[in-house]
């Protein structure tokens, strides 16, 4: 458990500190929540995460009902309900790092500008199919900057396609 903390609070060195004082510090005090224990931060984790996922879901079925506009909001509350799930256990300062670092930034901000432009699409432009396009690219870029925190698995993802074309 310690190790999952070292790598998710961004320290790759044991944090002599965090074992001293029972394991409920996180290493450079970015902490968002820097009173609650470690269990509490994976739950609020876990919980931000799913209320992400459920709200994309409502979004989702929204758009079968003729919803662009509950379908646009929805979606893109829910993914960024999701990514901010994250600061429950890195941090604000250290995810907003970790998302502009040289292997992720054109992800970040692909990311990005899948959600403005579904939330322009669905509310301003009100073009169904578009919105559904910007949904489904940010879908895809969301995944894509998921990855990236898992070691050498866009390498995977990237071999995996390039053999299906094969």
């Amino acid at each position: 458990m310690d190790s999952l903390r070292r790598v998710l609070n961004g320290n790759e060195e044991p944090d002599e500190e965090a074992n001293i004082l029972g394991g409920n510090v996180t290493g450079g005090g970015d902490s968002l929540c820097p009173s609650l224990s470690w269990e509490t931060r994976i739950k609020g984790f876990i919980l931000c995460c799913t209320i992400g996922i459920i709200l994309s879901i409502i979004g989702t079925i929204l758009i079968f009902f003729g919803n662009l506009v509950g379908f646009a909001v929805l979606y893109s509350i829910g993914t960024l309900t999701a990514l901010s799930s994250t600061l429950f256990l890195r941090g604000p300062m250290s995810q907003i790092k970790s998302m502009f670092k040289e292997t992720r930034i054109i992800a970040t901000i692909v990311m990005i500008v899948m959600i403005i432009l579904t939330l322009c699409s669905g509310l301003w432009w009100k073009i169904g199919g578009l919105c559904l396009l910007f949904c489904i690219l940010q879908f895809l870029a969301f995944t894509w900057y998921s990855i990236s925190y898992i070691p050498f698995a866009r390498d995977a993802v990237k071999k995996c396609f390039a053999g299906c074309l094969s």
